[in-house]
């Protein structure tokens, strides 16, 4: 079976996300992926817009500062890029999600019939299904408990990152992915709307 995986932080930029399946360290963190079992490219990818709302929070040990989550019971709209891919794919991608080693295939029957499975109490434990494209289902993980994540800004590397992924997968401007990053709850505590903009307009240059 094939599924979509969609992203809504730093996996937004295509390169980022091949270190999942072809291992390497992406520009700006401080971890390298070890890869998927199958490194073979997504067979599609696509943008798209997942119901709820994309927060930035915890303090990321490979970042250093605040990532994205998305919360599936906020009001509001989450740009995402899903990725087709295989259910072993998947699995190895959620995995290295999840900080652990890639390797063990996952059972999608809960999550795939209830909408919803929490694997354990890590920050990306919890798989949702938000979606059918193709005839095929359309997954992400995040958080357990969003309400209770502490809130954290994120750091330039980042923002850096989430911008290229923004333009490369919906086509927006600068001005556009700042207003966005603006809005997401948590970005205030590091940023003010030209702070984002300067950043993101010099990554998108």
């Amino acid at each position: 079976m094939q599924v979509w995986y969609a992203s809504y932080g730093s996996n937004l930029a295509r390169d980022r996300f091949l270190c999942y399946l072809q291992g390497g360290r992406p520009p700006g963190a401080t971890r390298t992926y070890p890869g998927a079992r199958d490194t073979t490219a997504p067979a599609d990818d696509r943008p798209m817009t997942l119901p709820g709302e994309v927060f930035f929070a915890w303090k990321s040990p490979t970042w250093g500062g605040g990532i994205a989550f998305y919360d599936a019971t906020a009001t509001g709209t989450a740009l995402a890029r899903a990725y087709l891919l295989t259910e072993q794919q998947f699995a190895d991608v959620a995995a290295q999600e999840m900080h652990r080693e890639p390797g063990e295939d996952l059972d999608l029957t809960t999550v795939l019939d209830e909408a919803r499975h929490d694997l354990g109490p890590g920050r990306y434990e919890s798989l949702h299904l938000v979606g059918e494209l193709d005839g095929h289902p359309v997954l992400t993980f995040t958080t357990p408990d969003p309400v209770s994540l502490q809130r954290n800004a994120p750091t330039r590397p980042y923002v850096e990152m989430i911008a290229r992924g923004l333009r490369e997968s919906h086509g927006l401007g600068a001005h556009a992915v700042a207003d966005y990053l603006t809005a997401r709850p948590g970005a205030e505590l590091g940023w003010d709307a030209a702070q984002l903009l300067a950043v993101v307009s010099a990554a998108l240059r």
